[in-house]
C-alpha cells in the first residue's frame, strides 16, 4: 500500500502541512507537529494508523475509505487460534557453546 497524502491534499488545494492540520483539527481530529510531519513527508505508511482517524482523513480529502470487511464473511473474520490448525516443528537445541556458527567466514 502507498501512503499519497501529499498528493491528494494537493488534489484538494492543501499544499502545506500546516493547512490540513488545520483541517483535521476543524473534523475532529487533532494531530500533533511531529505526527503531522511524519505522515505528510513520507510515501510509506507512517505507522499504525487508527481506522476512524484513516475515515476522518479521507473525508476531509474528499476521498471514500474502504469499506470495513464484513464479520460474516470469511474474509472479514479475524483467524482465531481454535480455528486454524498450527504444526509446529520440534524444538532443536542449541549447539554447547551457546552460539551458532557464522554462516560466511569473518572477512
Amino acid at each position: 500500500m502507498r501512503w499519497q497524502l501529499r498528493l491528494r491534499a494537493a488534489e484538494r488545494g492543501v499544499f502545506k502541512a500546516v493547512e490540513m492540520r488545520r483541517l483535521l483539527a476543524q473534523a475532529g481530529l487533532p494531530v500533533s507537529t511531529g505526527k503531522m510531519s511524519a505522515r505528510w513527508s513520507t510515501t510509506v505508511t507512517p505507522g499504525p494508523i487508527r481506522r476512524d482517524d484513516l475515515d476522518i482523513i479521507c473525508r476531509v480529502l474528499g476521498r471514500d475509505a474502504a469499506p470495513a470487511p464484513d464479520p460474516a464473511t470469511p474474509a472479514g473474520r479475524r483467524h482465531r487460534r481454535r480455528d486454524v490448525a498450527v504444526e509446529r516443528q520440534p524444538a532443536v537445541p542449541r549447539p554447547a557453546g551457546g552460539r551458532t556458527r557464522p554462516s560466511m567466514p569473518p572477512v
